[in-house]
């Protein structure tokens, strides 16, 4: 089941689109031409609408569908037939647009609220497959992969620390209950005796991973569609209706490949590792606009444990450090 502040970016924004005055007034009406939307989800929403614990993300989510419903790009004031939720369902692995809402089998809209992560991939996809191979090739421990020493000396002195005699000698051995010990056990700061140790193979993960990147972009057309991975360019356009991390409301629509190919053309792509303390790796693109005017995007990955120290395998997320309307693909309503 859906989070309900989920429930409230993503519900509350479809219900502004039709033309309501009031939030409790289209709560009351519950109307059937919004999919997918159940009493049950009602019920909830009034519910936290009437506690006020969530004032603000009813009134950023009301206002973000309230803007999409007038804007240029948008419905310009034309009630929509059809507006459809996605729900908490698991997309098919070929789903590339990050859509929550669908209005009249045209507009995909995407509620994103507090994060500026643009992806969360499995290392081998990232730094091997450059986003463009979907296929499952299980879950390998990327720690394991591309620094072997360096993660088996800290997994010794962690293992030593603990004190676990039913713990494996190699960490290639270690079993999900092993390594649900592990993470209960290493909770908190790291123990002093592992604290170089993990430095260590945050150097090593870094640029170990920031190697494989740079080996599988060997040209510009090949940099160029990782860029546009990255950044979420798909083939047909969609909008991004929410909030940044620090609060800035964002309205704006994605771009696709041809229109990026259309305005920019990009001069460099660039990744490198950059350990701080913990296994990252930037990349930074620089591109020039038809008129002229040079600009940069960039951003970083984490690679990190998925659920805790040793807990479950590495993981990749991808984050945006240039402000969404200053990316070049990225469209500001109007």
């Amino acid at each position: 089941m859906a989070t309900i502040r989920t429930e409230i970016t993503e519900i509350v924004t479809g219900l502004a689109l039709l033309g309501y005055r009031r939030l409790d007034h289209a709560l009351g009406v519950r109307p059937g031409h919004v999919a997918n939307v159940a009493d049950e989800h009602y019920d909830r929403l009034a519910a936290a609408l009437a506690d006020g614990s969530h004032d603000r993300d009813f009134a950023v989510a009301w206002e973000n569908g309230r803007r999409f419903a007038t804007a240029e790009e948008g419905l310009r004031g034309r009630p929509p037939w059809l507006v459809e939720w996605k729900g908490p369902h698991r997309p098919p692995g070929y789903e590339q647009i990050p859509a929550d809402l669908r209005v009249d089998h045209v507009y995909l809209l995407s509620c994103k609220y507090g994060s500026d992560i643009l992806t969360n991939a499995s290392p081998s996809h990232l730094f091997d497959r450059v986003l463009a191979d979907r296929r499952s090739t299980g879950r390998a421990d990327w720690f394991l992969e591309v620094a072997p020493e360096a993660y088996q000396e800290l997994y010794a002195v962690s293992r030593a620390v603990l004190g676990d005699p039913e713990l494996p000698e190699r960490v290639a051995d270690l079993t999900r209950e092993d390594r649900q010990r592990l993470k209960v056990g290493l909770r908190g700061a790291w123990p002093e005796a592992a604290a170089d140790p993990y430095r260590w193979l945050a150097v090593a993960v870094s640029a170990a991973s920031a190697e494989r990147w740079r080996a599988n972009l060997p040209d510009r057309s090949a940099r160029e569609e990782m860029l546009w991975r990255l950044l979420r360019l798909q083939a047909a356009p969609y909008f991004v209706l929410g909030s940044a991390a620090d609060g800035t409301p964002l309205h704006y629509r994605v771009g696709t490949p041809w229109d990026f190919r259309a305005a920019y053309e990009l001069r460099a792509f660039d990744v490198w590792s950059d350990p701080s303390g913990q296994p990252r790796v930037r990349w930074r693109a620089e591109v020039r606009g038809v008129d002229g005017d040079d600009r940069s995007v960039e951003g970083h990955v984490e690679v990190r444990w998925s659920h805790g120290r040793f807990g479950g395998m590495p993981e990749a997320k991808v984050y945006l450090g240039t402000p969404h309307h200053q990316v070049p693909g990225y469209v500001p309503l109007r």
